[in-house]
């Protein structure tokens, strides 16, 4: 695990690059005590080590089906699977879970060093719990992927692109249709891919949207009145309410969804699990 010091942080945004009904805004600035993070999210290795040694089951398998984006299924798959809008960009898919991603033809058999998907926050709490840890708040998930920089918007910089090179995992094409893979992969990548941000965290920013402890949008000023244990206590119980999710995931793309940003935020509900869902864990001092 990576240990970030305690201290004064800004966390948030000023710009309006982001969606208004997100909060990403204003500014504000927060003091954390110590804490240390994953260096990389969990992996479908260290999640199946659990498994093991729980017999945990995980709500995807309890439900018998998750959600899978279109691009992952054959016709056939779509064919006996339920919209989940009218878009069909999504479907809900008998079979899909932690070990299935894409429905009961997928495997992660090739894929142990890839963080593992289809975990709902509440997969996520439990998991958390056996290994003596904890999700991350969004402002500790925050502070950790700046990397001690007052960067907003990538770890490395200020543009998706340095160098001509891409330094992490989301949509290139005409989403969400075509994915041109251009930076090497269409669905997850192995956690420790691209390199590591100045505190030595991998991939904070695309591959897997990650799971945090709070609930979605609440105002960031928030966080200076509770601290990590505070919601740690309070937020730990399994249930189906609107918790925030960071990073953006592979199937971010600017034309739809702008935020694979350090400061962009999102939610969503509890129980859900999806093949570009996942999460890392914090550990108190």
């Amino acid at each position: 695990m990576i240990f970030i010091p305690k201290g004064n942080y800004e966390i948030g945004t000023n710009s309006k690059e982001g969606f208004e009904f997100d909060l990403e805004g204003p500014k504000v600035q927060v003091k954390l005590p110590n804490f240390y993070i994953d260096e990389t999210t969990v992996t479908n290795q260290e999640f199946q080590k659990f498994v093991t040694k729980t017999g945990y089951v995980s709500d995807a398998e309890k439900f018998g089906s998750s959600f899978v984006f279109h691009y992952f299924l054959d016709e056939e798959t779509k064919a006996i699977s339920e919209k989940v809008n009218q878009s069909g960009w999504w479907y809900e898919v008998a079979g899909a879970n932690w070990k299935h991603p894409a429905g009961p033809n997928s495997s992660i058999k090739e894929k142990m060093d890839h963080p593992v998907v289809q975990v709902s926050r509440n997969d996520a709490i439990a998991f958390s719990q056996w290994a003596g840890k904890r999700l991350p708040t969004e402002a500790e998930w925050e502070i950790a992927a700046k990397g001690g920089t007052d960067r907003e918007r990538y770890p490395w910089g200020e543009e998706l692109l340095e160098n001509e090179e891409y330094h992490c995992n989301i949509w290139q094409g005409n989403f969400p249709f075509e994915n041109d893979g251009l930076d090497g992969y269409v669905d997850t990548a192995p956690v420790r891919t691209y390199e590591p941000n100045l505190y030595g965290c991998y991939q904070m920013i695309g591959n897997v949207w990650e799971w945090c402890l709070n609930p979605a949008r609440i105002n960031l000023s928030e966080f200076n009145s509770y601290t990590g244990k505070h919601f740690w206590k309070n937020y730990q119980m399994k249930d189906d309410q609107m918790y925030a999710i960071r990073g953006g995931s592979f199937l971010c793309h600017q034309s739809y969804c702008k935020r694979y940003r350090i400061a962009a935020r999102n939610g969503n509900s509890g129980m859900s699990a999806s093949n570009n869902l996942g999460f890392r864990c914090v550990q108190d001092d």
